[in-house]
């Protein structure tokens, strides 16, 4: 019954691809939704699901192909160009909005008539509802028409549920009697250890498959056991990372980049095409699923009961306003705070400053919440789905309220919004200033020493004070040149 509704979904969402209102997420939440009604009443009023929730069966089987395909397809050139913005919005920024939408619930809740949660429980909704979901805008915007504005929506939306999850899984290691102002320290101290530890293990695990495909060339038998070593050694980056206790969602998202950037050039021509085209089916498929679900579990009784027998109606009203009332101010503070941040850094590049109308698409593009905040929320509050305290339930309804509202009205507006700040006839202008002004930067990063008309002592104060003026953009040019000289030749990659 579930695969055949996610059919129809395919088929459904083809058929309004042309439409301004509407993308894939919304007409699976709403297709989960007019399921979910089907099954209410066939049921007498029991159930509105096919299926149970299983936070296993997300963390596992679903959460994987969607990370993995997000490294996998990111545009590498963009993503380490933009890269201290995008790790600006994608890990500070996400620890701005979780002490924002922390400290805000925890002091309003209890003004608005709401008890029962622990400390714990509130640093949870700060993560939980710090996780976006930037599907909506990224069905609008164009690679080719605006490349900035995409690779930092796209690699933002990664990093940012990459860092919530392993935010996360520190927060849940916190004894909640035992709090105290060392937390956040071992808190930050956790977050570091897993993110770092988490990041090594995937790069490892993409430069061993790389080596394997580049040493053994399995193409000349079967192109089908090098895309089989690819699939097995990406689901087994994950699946270590998850038994050595750190941050599975981090090591698959790298392992992806790696894979891409080596591993993928190894590969027949035959492998490469198949491969792109697989990854990019699971992680649909997946994120489908999702959508289908939370549109089915918007309808489910026994939590709506608890919730309504145990908090009154304006209570009930004031917890989702309040919630969408931090999303948006989180958001704002950090996007047009860590924005001014990043244009001081690169105020010798034009090409990368983002304008106030950027800024304002990047905050509306973070508002939706989605998929991981909805297994946050269900691994913080339920256990397999279920709950029988009506606090619990009334925080998973209060969450699936949030994510409908915000996936349903939010994404509604997207286009609009996007269409109205970018007409369609400016869009491409940035990509040729990115491109004249990176000519224009060519002549500022010069290797040490490497030029014969030029003193080494003048060589190298040109290159430290281009390391100075523009760090990420000059390590990026030193990289390029050790991965040119260096790495390939080890382990491939395009000549």
């Amino acid at each position: 019954m579930f695969v055949a509704v996610i059919c129809l979904c395919i088929i459904v969402g083809h058929l309004l691809v042309e439409n301004r209102w509407i993308n894939e997420s919304i007409t699976a939440i709403v297709i989960g939704c007019i399921t979910g009604t089907i099954i209410l009443f066939w049921s007498k009023g029991t159930s509105s699901h096919i299926l149970r929730f299983d936070e296993q069966l997300f963390f596992m089987y679903l959460l994987p192909p969607i990370i993995f395909n997000a490294g996998f397809q990111v545009k590498k050139k963009k993503f380490f160009h933009n890269f201290f913005t995008i790790i600006l919005f994608g890990v500070v920024g996400v620890f701005i909005s979780f002490v924002i939408i922390s400290a805000g619930s925890w002091w309003l809740f209890p003004k608005i008539g709401f008890h029962g949660l622990d400390a714990r429980d509130f640093l949870a909704l700060g993560v939980i509802f710090s996780s976006t979901d930037t599907v909506c805008t990224l069905q609008v915007l164009s690679q080719d028409e605006t490349p900035l504005l995409y690779s930092l929506v796209f690699g933002e939306g990664v990093v940012n549920d990459a860092t919530a999850v392993v935010l996360f899984n520190a927060i849940r290691k916190i004894d909640a009697s035992k709090l105290a102002g060392w937390s956040a320290v071992h808190v930050f101290g956790d977050f570091l250890y897993l993110f770092s530890t988490s990041t090594i293990l995937g790069i490892a695990t993409g430069l061993g498959t790389a080596y394997c495909l580049k040493v053994l060339y399995f193409g000349k038998h079967s192109t089908d056991r090098e895309i089989a070593l690819m699939v097995l050694m990406a689901y087994l980056s994950y699946m270590l990372a998850e038994l050595l206790n750190l941050s599975g969602i981090l090591t698959v998202f790298f392992c992806g980049i790696i894979m891409s950037h080596y591993a993928w050039h190894n590969v027949t021509v035959n492998s490469k095409i198949t491969t792109r085209h697989i990854f990019a089916t699971l992680s649909f498929i997946a994120e489908t699923f999702i959508f289908l679900y939370v549109g089915m579990d918007a309808l489910d009784i026994e939590k709506w009961k608890m919730t309504i027998t145990n908090t009154s109606l304006l209570t009930t009203f004031g917890i989702y306003f309040t919630i969408i009332a931090l999303i948006l101010v989180g958001r704002a503070t950090f996007v047009f705070l860590l924005s001014s941040l990043s244009n001081y850094f690169n105020s010798n590049s034009p090409s990368s400053k983002i304008t106030f109308k950027r800024q304002v698409i990047i905050w509306w593009a973070g508002l939706m919440r989605g998929a991981v905040s909805i297994a946050l929320a269900f691994s913080q509050f339920t256990i397999s789905g279920i709950t029988s305290d009506p606090v619990n339930a009334t925080m998973i309804t209060s969450t699936i309220v949030v994510v409908l509202f915000t996936t349903l009205i939010f994404g509604f507006l997207t286009k609009p919004l996007i269409n109205f700040l970018l007409p369609h006839r400016t869009r491409g202008i940035n990509s040729h200033s990115e491109s004249d002004s990176n000519k224009d930067d060519a002549d500022v990063y010069m290797p040490l020493f490497s030029s014969e008309d030029v003193s080494g002592m003048i060589q190298v104060k040109r290159s430290l004070s281009a390391l100075l003026e523009r760090p990420v953009h000059t390590i990026h040019v030193y990289w390029r040149k050790f991965d040119d000289n260096y790495m390939r030749p080890i382990f491939g990659g395009p000549s």
